[in-house]
């Protein structure tokens, strides 16, 4: 079995920083991308920013200037630093990672996700 544990959310003010983490464990045997995705109550899952094997990232315009994805293979856990955060950044954040599973093939799997609030 494959489980991802996403950690680190909690109630910031606007213009604080946050780090969130997302754990895979279980049968791995090698990550390839993974991505963090975010929903805000009422609206549709939106991807915020994504890192493959090589390191090479990318985000959603919103974001650009202030999160960074990375990823540290050796301990198959992936992060994401928010700097300058909104209130428009609340919402639920969750992680999904292709892993290479005991099946021997890559297949996605999805965290159950981590709250960050943005509020005075």
């Amino acid at each position: 079995q494959v489980q991802l544990v996403e950690s680190g959310g909690g109630l910031v003010q606007p213009g604080g920083s946050l780090r969130l983490s997302c754990e895979a464990s279980g049968t791995v045997f090698d990550t390839n991308t993974m991505g963090w995705y975010r929903q805000a109550p009422g609206k549709e899952r939106e991807l915020v920013a994504t890192i493959d094997r090589s390191r090479v990232t990318d985000y959603v315009d919103s974001v650009k200037g202030r999160f960074t994805i990375s990823r540290d293979n050796a301990k198959n856990t992936f992060y994401l630093q928010m700097n300058s955060l909104k209130p428009e950044d609340t919402a639920v954040y969750i992680c999904n990672v292709d892993v290479k599973d005991w099946t021997g093939r890559y297949r996605q799997y999805w965290g159950r996700g981590t709250q960050v609030t943005v509020s005075s």
